[in-house]
């Protein structure tokens, strides 16, 4: 094959045509797709945004294309694919979808996410996210994977700075390595634009939540190969909640150099801070396990209460085009997060009178984290046919230094004002994850489409305080395999496997390291893809079993355990099963959706301590049933400037059965609700746009969670109705 010449962007380019290949060439795709690009051009048959749905190309970068799906995404296998070649279920919420929605932070994606349930059962401010039930414990950052701990110091990125979030639902263990069966979440970064752009941003809403952002792209150089980007968002924010706040601040930055025609460079850093002082207390339930009812502008915490955050991320991309349409590419990701916490939750401990107490708590974390991947990728050919070839390695690190205070108490009075925290401890824990893998993507005719993929880990835990908390895994294999066959120009089917990894902390009866999490994920579905693209729609079954967890050791057999209080076997299962439905991207030229369902019943298979639970539930209080949809229309003639637009979510029922202390038990409850939200956008001119939107207009009063115990708080409202008017001024 020949070599390709990328095209070379400059800024002094004036049409939309040479634009819109000059974009082509910038995101990070194979090289065949930018001599489709090409090619596309100069027959004339390209279109800008969706003028003709038919036409409308769409490369991997969402930002400018006004739709609601992408045209390719790495995330699943490391192969650039479009939604209908990935054998797994697929969303991406793209820069359109965000902006129409009024996302800030990867809370608000989450929640759009169909299949993905957002969770409060931790705190109002510790956000957790599961996918077919089971904790989302991986982000992702332009394909680097990150551990994430939304209870403990997990940043909830701010969505300023990317261009999109890619999820692959189900085991993603090809490309993360360690991790639960659930979706990898990709952040991709924005990246610096061809042309010179400047976007300034203003809103204000509800309970005086105001937010301004600066966005800042442009050539470095008359000849374009050098080109840079600044972001800088500030949100100040009060809350329904009696005294809550919020501050979030973002500083980004990326420079993007074409160093010659076959190798581009990017470097980057940004700079997030978040505080608030409500992220811990959830309310109370009464001591006969039912809602106490009280007002959700009810704020359960103390004045004192304080989360403090900052995280500085440098990264770096490096993309070689090689010989014979081959290309190597390093992504290098290194991030610094310092967090002060301080906070007390209302408790009811002490028996048998159970009065109304508080826990109290402070700590603070440094946590450095590193994450290294580098592949070559490209083209090969057997047996008389073209394939596709990944061959990579990888690096993660977490290095997690914890400063623990005094006092920790759980009867501190109600208002007894912040205790006098005293620095007692510090602990230090390093993990490291090394694997390489190889995955292929063969063509074993015409129709039919093979995906092979294979992963190899070493992963270590090593507590610098206590080395008998130490643990290893030594090469460990993942597997991956998909199967994809093109019914026609527009459909095909598809079935996938992936092995399932997860090292476990709980040690066995001599007190070693129990054997991780295993486990095999399947999934069978068919896919459509409509207008070259534009429109994609899906529909899945999936099972999920997940076997070894840690079961504690009880009874008369802790007798014959080397360490009572920590004794387990590994003989917990459980299995997720269910079906996934999605339909995204655009109906017509003017009209842009995003909808799915999800059904996954999770229950637990074996249970050797706790037999009760074998065939139940595994988890009450998250839905069985997701239905989420968003969509915007824009108007032609004479209402051209005017778009409208909203979105649905509905969840099933949430339940818990809370033990009281008579030794009864009363199921408390949250029924299946629905929250409708609408949108209005007016472009004034070709540089102000003026957009409002009201969420929750029907102003439903729900528990977003609810307690599973009568000792702590545990129920947390959703916001009632607000609204946000935001203004954007271009040039």
């Amino acid at each position: 094959m020949s070599r390709l010449t990328p095209p070379r962007c400059f800024a002094a380019s004036r049409n939309h045509l040479a634009l819109a290949i000059c974009m082509a060439t910038l995101t990070p795709a194979l090289a065949q797709e930018r001599l489709d690009v090409q090619e596309g051009a100069a027959s004339g048959v390209l279109e800008l945004g969706a003028t003709e749905i038919t036409n409308s190309q769409l490369g991997s970068t969402t930002e400018g294309s006004r739709s609601y799906t992408t045209g390719a995404m790495a995330t699943a296998t490391k192969l650039p694919m479009t939604l209908r070649e990935t054998p797994q279920a697929t969303t991406v919420i793209t820069r359109q979808r965000m902006d129409d929605q009024g996302m800030t932070s990867i809370n608000d994606a989450i929640a759009a996410t169909p299949g993905v349930f957002l969770s409060y059962a931790s705190g109002p401010g510790r956000q957790t996210y599961y996918a077919r039930g089971f904790e989302i414990d991986n982000l992702m950052y332009d394909g680097i994977p990150s551990g994430y701990n939304g209870v403990g110091v997990g940043v909830q990125p701010n969505l300023a700075m990317f261009d999109r979030v890619e999820v692959v639902r189900g085991a993603t263990g090809l490309v993360t390595g360690a991790g639960n069966p659930s979706a990898a979440v990709n952040m991709v970064r924005k990246r610096p634009l061809a042309d010179q752009r400047v976007t300034l941003t203003g809103a204000a809403g509800s309970w005086d939540d105001y937010r301004g952002e600066i966005d800042a792209s442009s050539p470095l150089n008359d000849s374009g190969t050098l080109r840079g980007r600044v972001v800088t968002s500030y949100r100040d924010a009060n809350s329904y909640v009696d005294g809550a706040e919020e501050d979030h601040g973002l500083f980004y930055a990326i420079t993007e150099a074409d160093l010659s025609d076959f190798t581009t460079l990017s470097v980057g850093f940004s700079h997030q801070k978040d505080k608030t002082n409500n992220f811990w207390g959830a309310s109370m339930i009464g001591l006969d396990g039912r809602h106490l009812d009280l007002s959700r502008s009810y704020n359960p915490g103390s004045d004192w209460e304080n989360k403090d955050q900052q995280t500085n991320t440098l990264f770096a991309e490096l993309r070689q085009q090689l010989a014979n349409d081959w290309k190597l590419q390093v992504n290098a990701d290194y991030s610094d997060l310092n967090a002060l916490f301080s906070g007390s939750y209302q408790s009811r401990f002490q028996q048998p009178a159970r009065p109304l107490e508080r826990t109290v708590w402070q700590a603070k974390y440094d946590e450095h984290k590193l994450g290294l991947d580098s592949f070559v990728s490209g083209p090969f050919e057997a047996l008389g046919r073209t394939h596709e070839l990944v061959i990579g390695a990888s690096k993660r690190m977490a290095d997690t230094n914890t400063h623990s205070y005094s006092p920790y108490v759980t009867n501190w009075p109600v208002d007894g004002g912040k205790p006098d925290f005293t620095r007692t401890g510090s602990g230090r824990t390093v993990t490291t994850q090394d694997g390489v893998y190889l995955t292929t993507r063969l063509s074993l005719a015409d129709p039919l489409k093979l995906i092979l993929g294979g992963r190899l880990d070493w992963y270590d835990y090593d507590d610098k305080e206590s080395s008998t908390a130490d643990y290893k895994v030594t090469r460990n294999v993942t597997r991956f395999a998909g199967l994809i066959y093109d019914l026609d120009d527009h459909h095909s089917v598809y079935v996938s496997y992936s092995d399932i990894f997860k090292p476990q902390a709980e040690k066995d009866r001599s007190a070693t390291p129990i054997t991780p999490i295993s486990g095999k994920n399947y999934e069978v579905g068919i896919k459509g893809e409509y207008f070259d693209g534009a429109l994609n729609a899906s529909a899945a079954l999936f099972r999920v079993d997940q076997e070894n967890r840690a079961v504690a050791v009880t009874g008369s057999d802790r007798q014959n355990c080397a360490d009572p209080n920590n004794c387990y076997v590994a003989s917990g299962e459980v299995r997720s099963q269910g079906i996934d439905l999605e339909l995204q991207g655009a109906l017509t030229e003017n009209w842009q959706l995003g909808a799915g369902y999800t059904y996954a019943r999770v229950h637990t298979l074996k249970d050797a301590a706790n037999p009760q639970n074998e065939n139940q539930r595994f988890d009450t209080d998250m839905p069985e049933h997701l239905f989420k949809l968003s969509t915007v229309y824009r108007f032609q003639g004479p209402l051209e400037k005017l778009r409208v637009g909203g979105n649905l979510s509905w969840q099933s029922r949430l339940y818990n059965d809370i033990a009281l202390d008579d030794g009864s038990s009363y199921r408390l409850k949250q029924g299946a609700y629905a929250l409708t939200s609408l949108m209005a956008g007016y472009t004034v001119n070709e540089n102000l746009d003026l957009q409002l939107n009201a969420n929750n207009v029907f102003d439903k009063k729900y528990y977003a969670s609810i307690s599973n115990s009568i000792e702590y708080g545990g129920d947390t409202y959703g916001a009632p109705r607000n609204l946000m008017l935001t203004a954007k001024y271009s040039f």
